[in-house]
């Protein structure tokens, strides 16, 4: 009995479903010629907040120091331009990954220098400046509305002295992060 109860009960549902999804749907007839029916109908999407940056280049090769770059304490190079496209408000902040910079050695005797500070390295919107010490912490670099193309380039300072930089190589990762509140 309880079986006949199950199949009888299961039966009816799965003959239930076909009508519940026909009485959703819409129909429309016509006859004759030329024949001709329409029947309303809608569609729907939601936009979500989306936002892109791409990147001139992903590595920037600092340049070199010169003896009068020593002297004067810095020198400068133009790093990537930076575009961002988004259909909301946005902001695009940068930060140093780590509080020092990664150093080798490549002469002997002269280590290369462990401890130089992310803040030797500055950066800029404006090749003019003003330039502000990177740190680890998120800062602004520039922020906007809505845009197909907002393209800015970055500019950095790098600072020497005489008494410090030893010899070596020197690499520091940077982030760069867009977002959209």
């Amino acid at each position: 009995m309880r079986r006949s109860i199950l199949r009888t009960a299961l039966l009816a549902a799965v003959m239930g479903l076909p009508m519940a999804a026909s009485s959703a749907s819409a129909q429309c007839t016509a006859s004759g010629a030329p024949a001709n029916c329409g029947q309303p109908g809608t569609v729907s999407m939601t936009a979500g907040r989306v936002v892109r940056l791409q990147m001139s280049a992903v590595s920037t090769p600092l340049t070199a120091p010169l003896p009068a770059d020593f002297d004067a304490g810095f020198n400068a190079t133009s790093g990537p331009t930076l575009t961002v496209s988004a259909n909301a408000s946005w902001t695009l902040s940068l930060r140093a990954v780590a509080a020092t910079w990664t150093a080798t050695n490549t002469s002997p005797g002269a280590p290369a220098r462990a401890n130089k500070p992310a803040a030797d390295l500055k950066w800029s919107t404006l090749s003019t400046g003003p330039f502000a010490a990177l740190s680890t912490s998120d800062v602004t670099l520039f922020t906007g509305a809505a845009t197909a193309s907002s393209a800015t380039t970055l500019y950095f300072q790098t600072l020497y002295s005489w008494t410090l930089d030893t010899p070596g190589n020197y690499s520091m990762a940077i982030v760069l992060t867009l977002t959209s509140p």
